[in-house]
């Protein structure tokens, strides 16, 4: 019984804890995307009408995400550092699972955060879970 109560203080302040994370990606008043434009050596802001035109040509990461995701979070300055590094030569974009279910789905994202790498529209390589800036970058360099 005490073993019970303490996992599910632990989960409670895991749960709390992770909702107050700050989201780089919010406004912080009603939680819609501040990057929505292309900008060089910053992530694209994703969505179901811009995601297969972004995609079809040339390299793409594309980092599947969602605000409520604490790994997310972590992963994103990573994903920034890297797009800054690398984003004259790559295309990187940031997709929030919840505001585009269909385009989530339809690549099968069962665990975020998700990173894809595409080559000319197609999956070339598919990374789970929060990774160090420097297996990102191993993993990116190789479709350089």
């Amino acid at each position: 019984m005490i073993k019970m109560k303490v996992v599910l203080t632990t989960i409670l302040l895991l749960v709390v804890g992770i909702n107050f994370v700050p989201n780089r990606y919010s406004n912080g008043s009603n939680g819609s995307l501040m990057e929505s434009s292309p900008k060089k050596g910053k992530p694209i802001i994703l969505d179901a009408s811009n995601f297969n035109k972004t995609v079809a040509k040339g390299v793409t990461v594309v980092d599947f995400w969602a605000t409520w995701c604490g790994p997310c979070r972590r992963q994103a300055p990573i994903i920034e550092e890297i797009a800054a590094e690398l984003g004259d030569k790559i295309t990187f974009g940031k997709l929030d699972i919840d505001k585009a279910r269909s385009v989530a789905s339809e690549y099968y994202i069962r665990s975020i955060p998700t990173i894809i790498i595409f080559k000319d529209g197609k999956v070339a390589q598919r990374i789970v879970d929060l990774h160090s800036k420097q297996q990102l970058m191993k993993e990116i360099r190789r479709f350089l």
